[in-house]
């Protein structure tokens, strides 16, 4: 098995289950929906690895959970595949402007949607990022996304999570609250730069008095991931 999980949103239970037998044969978990209100939901509750999304449902189009899903910052990253009888090129492109990446026109064949979904998946998981990170002994778990000291699991918010993972992975480098509000909440959220020194403080006070020395202030720039302490 490859450990990922696969949303597919299709009004049709043929076709679903097509997918469904080819992302099984390949070795993906799978996750079915039939409108784009369950798809919602599932999204949410499960966070799959990647989406495989129609464009023509009832109650709602792919095009319309695509451009929401994209916009929400806890779900701007998880890739979409849009599914579609729709050839034309306007069609293609309204798809990817709303922030698809990929397209597959019907009908396609088994080989050629697991072929285009793992190339998705490379782009969107760069090499070593599902690799556990281990710094003084705080451990983060990209593919749990669980966070522990030792044996004892460390609770934390998704927000303080993401800001945490952000961090270990971009170690030694100061970053202002502009840009971490950027890579961790995401372009399109308008909040005010004093919400990062508010999920700093809830970060460091999760990690406890004996790691929390890793999340140092910068003066007038912002914060950085260091074990060298600060004097």
């Amino acid at each position: 098995m490859t450990g990922k999980k696969v949303l597919i949103i299709d009004d049709e239970a043929p076709i679903r289950e097509m997918i469904a037998v080819a992302l099984e044969m390949a070795g993906y978990e799978y996750i079915e929906a039939e409108n784009s209100q369950e798809a919602h939901e599932i999204v949410v509750d499960h966070r799959p690895d990647l989406i495989l999304c129609d464009w023509m449902m009832p109650g709602g189009s792919g095009i319309e959970l695509t451009r929401r899903l994209k916009k929400d910052p806890t779900t701007a990253e998880i890739p979409v595949i849009m599914l579609t009888a729709k050839s034309e090129e306007d069609n293609k492109i309204q798809g990817l402007e709303v922030g698809a990446d990929d397209y597959i026109t019907k009908p396609f064949s088994p080989r050629e949607l697991v072929a285009r979904l793992k190339a998705v998946l490379r782009r969107a998981t760069p090499q070593g990022v599902d690799d556990p990170i281990e710094v003084e002994g705080l451990l983060l778990d990209p593919i749990s996304q669980r966070v522990s000291i030792g044996t004892s699991p460390i609770e934390m918010g998704p927000t303080e999570y993401r800001l945490l993972k952000f961090l270990m992975t971009h170690q030694e480098r100061a970053y202002s609250r502009a840009q971490l509000l950027d890579q961790v909440w995401g372009g399109n959220v308008y909040v005010e730069e004093r919400t990062v020194d508010v999920h700093i403080r809830r970060l460091r006070k999760a990690i406890g008095e004996s790691h929390d020395f890793l999340i140092q202030t910068v003066r007038g720039t912002g914060y950085r991931f260091s074990t060298k302490r600060t004097a």
